[in-house]
């Protein structure tokens, strides 16, 4: 009896019936319901039929409430899953909000089986997992594995039956044991080899201890040894260095005699001098080199002597003609520089100073240096005069500065001062250079802080006028002709209240900003063609852009998807267009049905990549099922190698499948891997031929005589655990099948196969 025969077949009759009956008697019309009093007794009708269990009468209301309140208000109490798919498919297209409520109930129901399966399939893993390992024999690996497979076990643990804990638990106390029978063993093997170890240490150690004797005996006769050529070495270098310096000492003195520098040549002299008695042998040669640097330095002594007398006298005579001769101060006091410094240099060497002379030379340079004196002591008093002009003006420019500091600042005022200021300022040069670079400082401060406050004010300024450009050249092009006419001449008055801005910049923008306002006075004239052209030119790109959506629904495949990405622009496009009245209609429908046609291509295209991605799940599984079917059948290494390099493949290969589902394959086949996976081949038989009869069931499809029996038994199962809970148990969509599918292990590779096929047309039946 399918869902609609139990629910309009026998009910119970509800409190509120959904239509009114028919008046006893034609006298005279009833009363029009009032839908609001109809509404609040559907509702109770609803909540009555919710408490007292009666489910054929809230699916009756789901379909037939005649408010959507009253059949949202019976969706939320529908529990039964069955009952939940029925109304599905009944309200398919029907009542949108409903819909959407049944499915979300369907949904959270789904979510819940799968979770408890999937929780189930979990617990047997780990219960496996940990049997199988309390079996294996001990080895390096055995209890960090252990430790791995407790820790997942205690993940689960609680959710699992006491029967289960139980064997779980007695097998972990079995695998302790074999690792505490293993840690005796390596713990009386290491203490057999940690004896060995130390006695051969202890004779390894004697052997290094007279080694070592040997080789620091032997070290320390080297060492003293080496010292003793090293302190010979060390003795023979510093003879040779003092050698080298006392050979050095003699060339630098010949090479001054070579350049006439007695005095040079005399204080080397007396440095060798002082080094003879301490140093070593000397060659032969070196004495006659010094007895001839002897006889040059008194040859030398003697024409200095000769030749310095009358140069002296020179100089004396040039300094006294400086006196009272006609020429600036600073060349004057040039002059009498250079011959002063003539004179230290003439007397730098053997000559004797006259001390007659140096008097008179010292009188003649002071009598001729006093207009220099003079001349000196005026442009001081000329610079300290400078010194408080600027001064004066810095303290000037302190106060103004004080009396703009408010918001109403004179800035003309400002920029007058300014440039009076610099000028000032050059003219009141030169100062001490002991002050210049304080007062540029000063000078600089205030002026940099009045000009930074300009160039802020300039640059307000500036940016009001391109403001008032910007805006201009904005109704030049845009918006109605009268309207922007006015505020152009508004923007006109504006310009006149800017403040100052500098005069390069102020003539460029008002050039453009003239521009822009004459445009705006021209565009009246131009305004109808230009609008005409443009509403013909808009009507022409609005056919191609239809003519565009529709080539794209016309695609397929990668083409289909890069036109589907360009569908919002070309959206966005033909929606800005303005359009002649009288095409403007059947071009906007034109554009929407092609747009509908590019969402149905989208959403075949979607549905197909959807069905491929699970189709790909299932080959992944099967090739994950052969490599663990040769595992257990311990083929031969390479060709298990090539299965696993196969399954890996094929499960790297799901980018576009879920990933739920992905996960799970890459746990089978770490399962593979580990030996976890389950190695039943007829359980694992019983559990797809199972899951095919459920997908059978679910698309409404035949199965095959050999599992009738298998059919029949599933679904009074279903009936006696429905009954149990007082309520029916939930018939899983095809995608949890699929996940449930994913889950089981191996069996043999021909009835894998055919029950593929059935499974693979179920899904195919439903999808389409």
């Amino acid at each position: 009896m399918s869902l609609f025969s139990r629910l309009f077949g026998k009910s119970h009759p509800a409190p509120v019936a959904p239509a009114a009956s028919k008046p006893a008697t034609p006298a005279e019309s009833p009363p029009k319901p009032d839908p609001a009093a109809m509404a609040r007794e559907e509702e109770a009708a609803v909540s009555s039929a919710n408490a007292a269990g009666d489910a054929a009468a809230i699916g009756k209301w789901v379909l037939e409430g005649s408010s959507t309140r009253t059949r949202q208000l019976a969706a939320q109490a529908v529990t039964d899953p069955d009952q939940l798919r029925d109304l599905i498919r009944a309200t398919r297209g029907k009542d949108k909000n409903v819909y959407r409520i049944l499915t979300a109930k369907r949904d959270s129901l789904l979510a819940a089986e799968r979770s408890a399966q999937q929780r189930q399939a979990e617990i047997d893993a780990a219960a496996t997992a940990i049997a199988r390992h309390s079996e294996r024999p001990c080895d390096a690996q055995y209890a960090g594995t252990l430790e791995r497979l407790e820790a997942k076990w205690q993940s689960v643990a609680p959710h699992a039956s006491a029967e289960v804990q139980q064997d779980v638990a007695r097998h972990v106390a079995r695998a302790h044991e074999v690792i505490e029978l293993r840690r005796r063993a390596v713990e009386a093997e290491a203490e057999r080899q940690r004896s060995a170890a130390v006695a051969a240490a202890e004779a390894r150690h004697q052997q290094e201890l007279q080694q070592q004797a040997t080789a620091a005996a032997a070290a320390e006769r080297a060492r003293v040894q080496e010292a003793e050529r090293e302190a010979e070495r060390a003795r023979r270098e510093a003879q040779d260095e003092e050698v080298r310096r006392l050979i050095a000492l003699l060339r630098q003195a010949q090479a001054a005699l070579e350049h006439g520098g007695t005095a040079r040549a005399t204080r080397l002299r007396d440095a060798i001098k002082e080094a003879l008695p301490a140093a070593p042998a000397l060659p032969a040669w070196f004495g006659r080199k010094l007895q001839d640097i002897d006889s040059r330095i008194e040859e030398l002594k003697d024409w200095k002597t000769f030749t310095v007398v009358p140069k002296r006298a020179e100089l004396v005579q040039r300094m006294q003609s400086l006196v009272g001769a006609d020429m600036s101060p600073e060349e004057l006091a040039h002059q009498i520089r250079r011959l002063r410094d003539e004179w230290r240099t003439l007397h730098r060497g053997a000559a004797e100073e006259s001390a007659e002379e140096r008097e008179q030379f010292d009188a003649a340079a002071e009598q001729a240096y006093e207009p220099c004196r003079t001349h000196f002591a005026q442009q001081a008093e000329q610079r300290k005069e400078n010194q408080a002009r600027r001064e004066a003006l810095l303290e000037r420019l302190s106060a103004f500065v004080s009396d703009q500091a408010d918001e109403n600042v004179n800035w003309r005022l400002v920029q007058q001062t300014l440039a009076q200021a610099r000028r000032e300022w050059r003219e009141y040069a030169p100062v001490d250079q002991g002050v210049v670079k304080s007062l540029q400082e000063r000078f600089h401060a205030v002026t940099d802080g009045l000009q930074a406050r300009l160039e802020a004010e300039y640059a307000r300024n500036v940016q009001a006028k391109q403001r008032l450009v910007t805006r201009a050249a904005e109704l030049a092009i845009a918006g109605e002709t009268r309207a922007a006419i006015e505020e152009t001449k508004e923007l006109q008055r504006a310009w006149k209240g800017v403040g100052l801005v500098p005069r390069h910049q102020d003539n460029a923008l008002w050039e453009e900003f003239r521009k822009h306002c004459d445009a705006v006075f021209e565009r009246n004239s131009q305004e109808s063609a230009a609008y005409g052209a443009t509403l013909a030119t808009n009507q022409t790109r609005a056919v191609g852009l239809c003519e565009e959506v529709e080539r794209i629904a016309t695609l397929d495949g990668d083409d289909l998807q890069a036109g589907l990405g360009q569908l919002p622009a070309l959206q966005t496009e033909f929606e800005a267009l303005e359009l002649p009245r009288a095409s403007a209609r059947d071009l906007r429908r034109r554009f929407a049905q092609g747009v509908d046609r590019c969402d149905a291509a989208g959403r075949r295209r979607q549905d197909a990549a959807v069905r491929q991605a699970w189709s790909d799940l299932l080959a992944a599984a099967s090739r994950v099922r052969a490599y663990a079917l040769s595992r257990l059948e311990q083929r031969a290494s390479d060709e298990v190698a090539g299965l696993r390099e196969a399954a890996e493949s094929a499960v790297a290969g799901l980018a576009q499948a879920p990933k739920v589902a992905r996960d799970l394959l890459a746990q089978q086949l770490e399962g593979a891997d580990s030996g976890a996976i389950g190695c039943d081949l007829a359980a694992n038989e019983a559990a797809l031929r199972l899951l095919c009869v459920r997908a059978e069931l679910l698309a409404d499809l035949p199965t095959p005589e050999e599992d009738l029996e298998l059919r029949r038994e599933y679904q009074m199962r279903r009936l006696v655990e429905s009954m149990g809970r007082g309520e029916r148990t939930s018939a899983a969509g095809f995608d949890d099948l699929t996940l449930e599918w994913l889950a089981v292990g191996p069996l043999a590779p021909a009835v894998h196969d055919a029950l593929l096929e059935r499974f693979k047309r179920c899904r195919t039946s439903h999808s389409s």
